[in-house]
C-alpha cells in the first residue's frame, strides 16, 4: 500500500457526474483491498507465537551454524596440535608410544571382552539400545556438547573477571 492510499483512505473523492456509480464501486473496491491487506498487516505483527517460533527457528540455526564453526575450529586446532606433537617427538619415543597403546588396545579389548560375557542380558541389550540411539542422533549430541563446553568456557571467563 502506497503513502497516497494511506492518506486518502476513508476520503471520499468526488466523483464526475457521468461515471457516478462505477467509479464510485470501483473506489469502494479499492478501499476493500487495502483494507484487507492492513488487516492482514496488522493480524501478522500481532500472532505473537508465530513471531516467537520463527525467532527460535533462527536462533536454533545461528546456534547449529555457531557449533559447526567452533566444532570444526576444534578440530583444525587438534590436528595442528597432533601434528606438531609427531613432529617433535623423538622417533624412539614414537616407536615405544605406538607399542604402548597396542597394548592398551589389546588389554582394553580383553577387559572388554571379559565385561561383556559377565553382563546379563537384559542390561546388554538396552547398553546396545542406548549406542544404537547415540549413533543415530550424533550431530545433535555433538552440537549439546559443544554448546555445553562454550557455556562452561563462558562462564569459567566471566567468573575471572572482578
Amino acid at each position: 500500500m502506497n503513502d497516497d492510499a494511506r492518506t486518502n483512505i476513508g476520503t471520499p473523492t468526488p466523483a464526475p457526474a457521468a461515471s457516478g456509480s462505477a467509479e464510485l464501486r470501483e473506489q469502494i473496491e479499492r478501499t476493500r483491498d487495502e483494507l484487507g491487506q492492513t488487516v492482514e498487516a496488522l493480524a501478522a505483527k500481532a500472532d505473537v507465537k508465530a513471531q516467537a517460533k520463527e525467532k527460535t527457528a533462527a536462533i536454533k540455526g545461528q546456534a547449529a551454524a555457531k557449533a559447526a564453526l567452533v566444532s570444526g575450529q576444534i578440530h583444525e586446532k587438534a590436528g595442528q596440535a597432533t601434528q606438531l606433537v609427531r613432529d617433535k617427538t623423538p622417533d624412539p619415543v614414537l616407536e615405544k608410544t605406538a607399542q604402548a597403546a597396542a597394548h592398551v588396545r589389546e588389554s582394553a579389548a580383553k577387559a572388554g571382552q571379559y565385561a561383556a560375557d559377565k553382563t546379563p542380558d537384559p542390561l546388554r541389550e538396552k547398553a546396545e539400545r542406548a549406542a544404537t540411539v547415540a549413533r543415530v542422533n550424533r550431530t545433535p549430541l555433538l552440537v549439546l556438547g559443544a554448546a555445553v563446553a562454550v557455556l562452561l568456557l563462558v562462564r569459567r571467563i566471566r567468573g575471572r573477571r572482578p
